[in-house]
C-alpha cells in the first residue's frame, strides 16, 4: 500500500474577534458581543477531494490517502504530517502557491525519493521555466488532474512519466519532456463525488471547530475566452455536465453538513435550461430541511430570461446579491479582451426586473484593462450608475493569471501592459493575522497599459474611491441622483468636480483627494490596496470606508457637506446650469441628516421645499416620481438604534461591503399637523 498526501491550502475566511460594545436598541441598552475563533471558516479541499475520490475508485485498497492539508499551515507541521507520504500531490492556487512551494521543497530536503507532483491553473501551460526554477518538483500535471494523477499513482513505485499524458517534467539528463494533453472527459459521470463517498468525512471529524464553506460543480467548461481569464483557455470552449442525480445528492449532503456557503464554480450558471431546475431543487431542498446557505454563482453572459429566473429562485433563500458583470462598457476594450458581454439592453432589463423585485444586484468592472483608458473607465462607472446601479460597483484592479492569454509577452507587448507582484490582503483582515503569516502571497497585478498610462492609473483608481465613497457609501447618493435626474449633470461630472477642489478653498476635499491618491501610489508601488488602521480596530480597511471613518471621527462630516454644496453649485452655474439653490442645500441637508453616525439621541424632523425623499426613492424604484416644490416633512428615526462608541459604529454601519444601505437612517415622511414636538426640528432652505 502506497501513502499518499494531498495539499490544497484554501483562502481563510478570517472571522474576527469582536469586543462587546454598547449600543441603544429601542429604547434599551444592548451589549452585543461576537466570540468567534479567526480563521473558522474554510473552504473543504475540492479539487484535491476528486483526486483522491477517482483514485479510490480505481483501486480502493491500494492508497493511504493522508488527511490533506487544506488551510495555511506552518511549513515545519505540513511537512511533519507529509514526512510518511510515497507521493505527495499539491493543488495549486495564486493564493496558496508561495506555501505550496515552501512545503514541496522542504518535504523534498527531508526525504529525495519522495515524488513531488503539482496540478492546477498556477502550473503554467509552457512550464520549463516553472520546473527549473523549483528542482524538487518532479512533474507538473496539465487541465483536468483526475485521471492524469490517477496513472501517475498507478505506476508507483517506479517513477515512470514517460507516458503518461498531459504532464510535464525534466528527465535523467536533465531535457524538458512535456507529454500530449489527453483529451478532456466528456463523460462526468467516471468522476465520484468526493462529497457523496465520503472523502471528506474523516477531515471534517478531525476539525469540528471549523465551519465549512463548499465548492460545487454542475458543469466544466467556458464557451468564452477573455483574455484576462485562463478558464476559456484551460477548458477549451466545450462545455460538460455532471448528472442530475449526482447534484441531487450533493445538495443533500451539504444540508446534512450544515453547510454555510456554497460557490457554484460553474463559468456561467444558467447557461443550460436544466440550471432553472437545479437552483429550484437547491431552494426546495433548503426550505424543506430548515437549513439556508448563502449562495454564489458566476452568472451566464447570454441567457438573460435563465439569469433572471435562477437568481429570483435564489433570493427565496439568499440576500447576498446578483452580480450583473461588465468589466468594462468601452467596445474597444471589450474587443481586445475578447470579452461577450450580456447587452446593454439586457443588463437594463435585467436590472430594472431585480430592482421591481427588490433584489439587490452590483456590477463587476475591472481597472487596468488593455485598450480602457481614464476617459472610457470612469465614463463606464458613470454610465453604469446612470443605468440605475445606485445599489453597488465592484471595482477589481487587473491582474494577470499564468496561462492567461494576457500573460502572453506578445499580448503584453502589443499593449504595454506592465504589472508588479501585489501582496494578497483581504479587507478587515486583523494587523495581527497579517504580521503573523510565515510566506505570503501576491497577485500580478497590472499597475499601467499603453491606453493608461501609470499617472492615469492613479487618477482612475482615485476616482473609483471617491465614487465608491460618495455615492455607493450614501455620503452623497441623495444629491447626487436628484442632479443627475433633475438638471441631466453626469455622475462623472460630479466626482470630479469634487475630486479637483481647490485646496485653498476646499482643503476637506483636496485632503480626501491626496488620501486617495496617495493610497493609490501606494497600491501602484506594489503595497495592498487596503489601508492599515491601528487605530480604527486594528484591521485591513478599504480605502473609502477608511476615509469615511477618519471624516467622521474628526468631526469634518459637515464641513465636507458645506464644501459640496459650494463647489457643485458655482461648478454647474459656470456651465450655464441654471441651479436651485434652495433645492440644492435641501439636498444636502437630507443627505447629511441620513447618515449614521453614533452619539445621536434624538430624531430628527425636516422641513424641506421638495419631495426630494420620494424622487430619490422613485429613481433607485425605477418609478418616475416628480420632483415638485411642495413643502415636504419628514421623521429621520436616529434613536431605534443608537452607537455608544466608535467601535461598535465601525462594526454596525462601516463594514457593510454588501449592505451599502446601512449607511442610511430610517425616514418617514409625516404630515405637517403631525410633526412631533420631542424632535429636532430642522427646515431646509
Amino acid at each position: 500500500m502506497f501513502t499518499v498526501g494531498l495539499v490544497q491550502i484554501g483562502e481563510m475566511t478570517w472571522a474576527r474577534r469582536q469586543k462587546p460594545q454598547w449600543r441603544i436598541v429601542n429604547g434599551m441598552p444592548v451589549r452585543k458581543r461576537s466570540w468567534q475563533t479567526p480563521g473558522q471558516y474554510v473552504y473543504l479541499p475540492y479539487s484535491v477531494g476528486l483526486l483522491q475520490a477517482y483514485a479510490q475508485q480505481q483501486a480502493p485498497d491500494r492508497y493511504n490517502f493522508l488527511l490533506p492539508i487544506f488551510k495555511p499551515t506552518p511549513v515545519a507541521e505540513a511537512v511533519e504530517h507529509l514526512q510518511s507520504a510515497d507521493i505527495v500531490g499539491f493543488s495549486a492556487y495564486v493564493w496558496n502557491i508561495r506555501q505550496s512551494l515552501a512545503i514541496a521543497e522542504a518535504l523534498k530536503a527531508q526525504n529525495p525519493d519522495m515524488l513531488i507532483v503539482f496540478g492546477g491553473p498556477q502550473v503554467p501551460d509552457s512550464p520549463e521555466a516553472f520546473l527549473r526554477e523549483n528542482p524538487f518538483i518532479d512533474i507538473v500535471c496539465h487541465g483536468e488532474g483526475e485521471r492524469v494523477f490517477n496513472e501517475i499513482l498507478r505506476r508507483l513505485p517506479d517513477h515512470t512519466p514517460d507516458d503518461v499524458p498531459s504532464i510535464s517534467y525534466l528527465n535523467a539528463d536533465d531535457e524538458f519532456v512535456t507529454n500530449l494533453r489527453a483529451p478532456r472527459l466528456r463523460d462526468l459521470t467516471q468522476l465520484p463525488s468526493p462529497y457523496i463517498e465520503g472523502t471528506f468525512d474523516n477531515l471534517i471529524a478531525a476539525n469540528p471547530d471549523f465551519r465549512w464553506l463548499v465548492m460545487w460543480e454542475t458543469n466544466r467548461g467556458c464557451p468564452f475566452s477573455c483574455t484576462f481569464c485562463d478558464w476559456g483557455s484551460a477548458t477549451a470552449a466545450k462545455v460538460f455536465r455532471f448528472g442530475m442525480d449526482r447534484l441531487e445528492q450533493e445538495i443533500n449532503w451539504f444540508i446534512d453538513q450544515r453547510i454555510q456557503h456554497l460557490f457554484v464554480c460553474d463559468a456561467n450558471f444558467g447557461i443550460f435550461p436544466r440550471d432553472v431546475e437545479i437552483a429550484r431543487m437547491l431552494v426546495d431542498t433548503s426550505k424543506d430541511r430548515r437549513h439556508f446557505m448563502a449562495i454564489s454563482v458566476q452568472n451566464t453572459k447570454n441567457a438573460t430570461e435563465r439569469s433572471y429566473q435562477v437568481q429570483k429562485i435564489f433570493s427565496e433563500i439568499t440576500t447576498a446579491g446578483v452580480t450583473l458583470s461588465l468589466q468594462s462598457t468601452d467596445p474597444h476594450t471589450l474587443q481586445i479582451i475578447r470579452r461577450q458581454n450580456i447587452s446593454l439592453d439586457s443588463f437594463l432589463e435585467l436590472q430594472r426586473r431585480y430592482r421591481r423585485d427588490g433584489i439587490p444586484t452590483y456590477t463587476d468592472l475591472i481597472l487596468g484593462l488593455p485598450g480602457e483608458t481614464y476617459e472610457t473607465f470612469t465614463n463606464g462607472i458613470s454610465e453604469v450608475i446612470d443605468s440605475g446601479q445606485h445599489n453597488r460597483i465592484a471595482l477589481y484592479n487587473c491582474s494577470v493569471l499564468p496561462n492567461a492569454e494576457m500573460n502572453d509577452p506578445a499580448y503584453c507587448e502589443q499593449h504595454g501592459i506592465v504589472s508588479k507582484p501585489v501582496e494578497i490582503i483581504h479587507e478587515y483582515e486583523e494587523l495581527s493575522l497579517s504580521a503573523e503569516k510565515e510566506i505570503r502571497e501576491y497577485l500580478e497585478n497590472v499597475l499601467y497599459t499603453a491606453s493608461m498610462p501609470a499617472e492615469d492609473w492613479v487618477r482612475a483608481k482615485t476616482f473609483a474611491w471617491f465614487v465608491e465613497m460618495l455615492h455607493f457609501n450614501r455620503l452623497l447618493q441623495v444629491v447626487f441622483v436628484t442632479l443627475a435626474e433633475h438638471y441631466g449633470v453626469t455622475y462623472k461630472q460630479m466626482i470630479e468636480w469634487i475630486m479637483d477642489a481647490d485646496e485653498r478653498f476646499y482643503p476637506i476635499c483636496a485632503h480626501i483627494r491626496e488620501q486617495f491618491t496617495q493610497f493609490a501610489r501606494t497600491n501602484q508601488a506594489g503595497k495592498p490596496e487596503y489601508v492599515p488602521s491601528e487605530e480604527y480596530l486594528g484591521i485591513w480597511w478599504p480605502a473609502h470606508e477608511f476615509m469615511i471613518i477618519d471624516l467622521i471621527t474628526k468631526g469634518q462630516l459637515n464641513d465636507m457637506y458645506k464644501e459640496v454644496e459650494e463647489i457643485l453649485f458655482l461648478s454647474m452655474m459656470q456651465r450655464g446650469i441654471a441651479t436651485n439653490p434652495i433645492l440644492l442645500h435641501d439636498a444636502i441637508l437630507l443627505n447629511k441628516s441620513l447618515i449614521r453616525i453614533p452619539f445621536r439621541f434624538a430624531d430628527i424632523n425636516l422641513m424641506l421645499s421638495h419631495n426630494i425623499w420620494e424622487f430619490y426613492q422613485g429613481v433607485l424604484e425605477g418609478e418616475a416620481v416628480p420632483l415638485q416644490k411642495q413643502q415636504s416633512s419628514y421623521t429621520i428615526d436616529c434613536t431605534s438604534t443608537a452607537w455608544l462608541s466608535w467601535e461598535s459604529w465601525y462594526e454596525d454601519v462601516v463594514m457593510r461591503s454588501y449592505q451599502r444601505d446601512q449607511y442610511l437612517y430610517q425616514i418617514e415622511p409625516v404630515a405637517q399637523d403631525a410633526i412631533p414636538q420631542n424632535v429636532l426640528q430642522i427646515a431646509g432652505g
